[in-house]
């Protein structure tokens, strides 16, 4: 007999049970999570997601600010202004690929430039980029509205406000105002914690450059709302308006009126003129030639312009007197006279016979000034007549190399003077150390000889020749010589700073000794070399010729430095003008007549072409004139 027992289930059946149990219990999980994630967004956080979203659909526009403007001492006009203009941009990334050859050929026909100037700045390799390349600046409202008229067969092109600067003074405030342009890719990476941005205009020379930070103001920025095509909402309760601040404006020390003089005074001369009052280091003039026209930046094809003066052998935008030195020639005279009082090497009054020339070393030494020489000079005549062979002799027998760079040290040569302009040069002055590790050679009696007329390896800048007047003038003291004069609000006017006059340098050399020099080059006009040109009725004028050998045959360089009036109750009326007229000009001996203009323009309130009649120069100044 069989029996049978029950047995236990398969445990295939238990499995689709326990599978819809977990499969339940993983949807319950998952929906709880989304339930919860949900919940999280649109209650706990649901106001950072809305801000998400509006920012998303707002688009914020950049507003350009206004440079500050720029004035002469006076502020009645400004030297530089702004005019309205527009900028026009390409996003590359924003046109479609096979549309950008379309895009770029309408966009320059509408602009009336080249197609090769806008491929130049969006190369193949910048079309992945979303940020906007500027192709043109400088363009008027009627073709930013042809623009928006073809907006949509031109995506991409977007176009903003960007005001030009117009340069609409004297061509000689080039070198001092300078001019801006676009910054780049080397001055962002400089500059960019300093809050410059890509796009930004930036001062790149002059006054603009010096002052950029000052002048360039802040950006505002426009805030709206826009659908997903870009297109501005019409009810737009977010919109926000940040308004730019326009820079503030300057007030340089520089006098249009001075300028004029100095400007047409040297003329179409290759050279320099700097006029500055000795009390407060203030500039009232500077001029280089040839100088350029500031106002090509502005321009979206400039960069030919800016490659021809670039190539340019005249090199106009060298300012000349800040970033070129030149031997100082017989204006260092006045250096040699303050050692030899000074130190008291050799007597004043004691003279030393002048024959022309005289014999050292392997070769014979000529007198430049006069050939049959001047007989038998004390330091006074010397000075007045700038006898060279006093001056070889006490330099090199009696003051002393040593002695002659300690003097020229103290009147400020070898320095920067600090100017508030970028870019300027220290000149250069030898020392025997510096010739044995330049040359391998010893310092010999001949290089003490020619450094004591300024020949040899001396240099120095027009801006350090106006140092070395005023030092004389200031019993032993240079002010730092500047440009900046006042800060002002754009809008009210008001001064917001003042610049005061700064110590640059104070010297050690005795009144009394500095008083004599002034005396000596009292006689340099009245008695001298200058005595024709300078030796006007309006004014005393004491200074210092020079003739600088440059190795070119009957070419020199004409030096002149002066201060005037030589007599006064009152220092801050006294002006320093030095003036270079470099060798290679048909008349190389310009700068005292020069100098007489200004002088004569300044202290009888005359333009240029009235002081020419009144000094009578109107016959010589197409004549080439005699030496020093």
């Amino acid at each position: 007999m069989s029996s049978f027992l029950p047995g236990p289930e398969p445990l295939d059946e238990e499995k689709p049970q326990l599978r819809m149990s977990v499969l339940q219990v993983v949807f319950i999980l998952i929906f709880a999570l989304y339930g919860i994630q949900l919940f999280a967004m649109q209650i706990l956080n649901g106001e950072i997601y809305v801000n998400r979203a509006q920012n998303i659909a707002r688009q914020t526009t950049i507003i350009n600010a206004q440079r500050g403007e720029i004035y002469d001492r006076n502020f009645d006009q400004p030297l530089v202004l702004n005019t309205d203009s527009f900028a026009v941009n390409i996003t590359p990334a924003e046109v479609p690929r096979d549309r950008m050859s379309e895009v770029i050929s309408r966009t320059a026909a509408i602009l009336g430039i080249n197609r090769e100037q806008i491929d130049r700045r969006i190369p193949a390799q910048y079309y992945y980029l979303y940020q906007p390349v500027e192709i043109a600046v400088n363009v008027p409202f009627n073709t930013i509205a042809t623009i928006a008229e073809n907006a949509d067969a031109l995506p991409g092109v977007s176009w903003q406000s960007k005001p030009v600067r117009n340069y609409a003074g004297l061509e000689s405030l080039s070198h001092i105002i300078g001019y801006v342009g676009n910054i780049t890719r080397d001055e962002l990476t400089m500059l960019y914690n300093q809050g410059y941005q890509q796009g930004d205009i930036i001062g790149k020379a002059g006054i603009e450059r010096q002052y950029d930070d000052i002048l360039r103001g802040r950006k505002g920025r426009e805030t709206r709302t826009v659908d997903v095509r870009g297109r501005r909402i019409a009810r737009d309760t977010n919109y926000i308006r940040e308004s730019p601040q326009m820079g503030k404006n300057l007030v340089l020390t520089i006098d249009r009126s001075v300028q004029t003089l100095a400007e047409k005074a040297l003329g179409r001369r290759m050279g320099a003129v700097v006029v500055m009052r000795p009390s407060t280091g203030e500039i009232l003039a500077m001029v280089s030639y040839p100088w350029y026209d500031p106002n090509i930046f502005s321009r979206t094809d400039f960069d030919a312009d800016y490659q021809s003066l670039i190539n340019d052998p005249n090199k106009p935008l060298l300012n000349r007197a800040i970033q070129s030195s030149y031997p100082p020639a017989s204006t260092f005279k006045i250096v040699m006279t303050t050692g030899i009082l000074a130190e008291n090497v050799f007597p004043p009054e004691q003279t030393i016979d002048c024959q022309g020339e005289i014999s050292y070393g392997d070769r014979l030494w000529r007198c430049h000034i006069r050939r049959p020489g001047h007989g038998r000079l004390n330091l006074q005549r010397a000075m007045a007549q700038s006898c060279d062979i006093y001056y070889w002799v006490v330099g090199r027998d009696y003051l002393g190399v040593e002695r002659i760079v300690n003097y020229a040290r103290k009147y400020g040569y070898g320095d920067l003077t600090g100017i508030d302009l970028p870019g300027e040069i220290a000149g250069f002055i030898p020392t025997p150390q510096w010739k044995d590790r330049r040359f391998h050679e010893r310092w010999l009696g001949g290089d003490t000889m020619n450094m004591s007329i300024g020949q040899g390896y001396t240099l120095v800048t027009p801006i350090q020749m106006a140092n070395m007047a005023a030092l004389v003038v200031n019993d032993g003291i240079i002010y730092k010589p500047h440009f900046l004069r006042e800060v002002r609000d754009p809008l009210t006017g008001a001064v917001e700073q003042n610049v005061l006059p700064e110590i640059l340098h104070e010297s050690d050399i005795d009144k009394e000794v500095l008083a004599r020099v002034r005396r000596d080059m009292r006689s340099v006009i009245s008695e001298g070399t200058a005595r024709f040109p300078l030796n006007i009725q309006s004014v005393e004028i004491a200074g210092k010729t020079g003739t600088g050998e440059v190795g070119l045959q009957n070419k020199w360089h004409s030096w002149f430095t002066a201060f005037a009036p030589y007599r006064t109750d009152n220092p801050e009326e006294r002006v320093v003008v030095s003036i270079i007229v470099e060798a290679v000009n048909d008349w190389e001996w310009w700068a005292p007549y020069a100098s007489a203009i200004i002088f004569q323009g300044i202290f009888t309130g005359q333009s240029y072409e009235e002081a020419v009649r009144s000094l009578n120069f109107q016959s010589i100044i197409p004549i080439q004139g005699r030496r020093e």
